[in-house]
């Protein structure tokens, strides 16, 4: 794909599937450095920086990946990936945040759906996730789905989920029916606006569904106070029914 059809597709629908985006070496760097971070570096981050699925042993989530190792506070940097970004974020790229999505085999839980700026609080909402499958995506190991250009609509209201990893879910129901499957090979990515709205269920397969995420905001971006406060609000309320 030209870079111009990608801004297209990702203007209008609020995600795009970019095939063979890494070559198979630097696949398999990201990968080596993924098992390195769970072995080596896991035990030692703070503990909202790590979790677990209902297992207690396979990892679901790490999270702030770019502060604890430098292989990930480079790896967004790359001249690979900052123009593209530039030009869907509509202006200078700064990385947020770099996490893992693991879904192991048989035991990776789903993820409710949701807006991603529920979360990241941004106005003006420049700011996407660029999903990276380090292994093959299928219909059984729990893809992410998305709504094509739900991110037009605006941010919706969301309420806690009850999930740990995932906090926030919206406040209505969303018809599956009407979603598109992000079906990958390792190597692709997926690219998606903070507004697009998207779930994926548990992973009831034999085969994991590791996906690297590193998130993009527009340096001109700024925090909504009123977007903050809610999230805090729902945050609040969670771990106190939690409690």
């Amino acid at each position: 794909m030209t870079e111009d059809a990608i801004v297209q597709e990702y203007r209008e629908q609020g995600f795009v599937h970019i095939p063979e985006f890494y070559s198979a070496e630097q696949l398999a760097r990201i990968r080596a450095a993924v098992d390195r971070y769970n072995r080596e570096v896991v035990p030692g981050v703070p503990e909202n920086d790590v979790v677990f699925e209902a297992d207690g042993t396979a990892i679901r989530n790490c999270w702030r990946m770019q502060i604890h190792d430098p292989f990930f506070a480079e790896l967004p940097q790359a001249a690979q990936l900052q123009p593209l970004i530039a030009a869907l974020v509509n202006g200078t790229p700064l990385c947020m945040g770099v996490e893992t999505f693991n879904k192991p085999a048989k035991v990776g839980s789903g993820v409710p759906p949701h807006q991603d700026n529920a979360y990241f609080c941004q106005e003006p909402p420049d700011v996407l996730t660029v999903w990276v499958a380090l292994d093959e995506v299928t219909p059984e190991n729990g893809p992410v789905q998305y709504v094509g250009g739900s991110h037009q609509a605006g941010l919706q209201v969301h309420t806690p989920s009850g999930v740990k990893g995932n906090s926030f879910g919206l406040a209505e129901d969303v018809d599956a029916a009407i979603a598109t499957p992000a079906l990958l090979k390792a190597g692709d990515v997926l690219i998606h606006h903070c507004q697009t709205i998207h779930f994926s269920d548990p992973n009831v397969s034999d085969h994991p569904r590791l996906g690297l995420l590193m998130v993009f905001r527009g340096e001109h971006t700024q925090d909504s106070p009123e977007m903050k406060a809610a999230y805090q609000k729902a945050r609040a309320l969670m771990e106190s029914q939690a409690s």
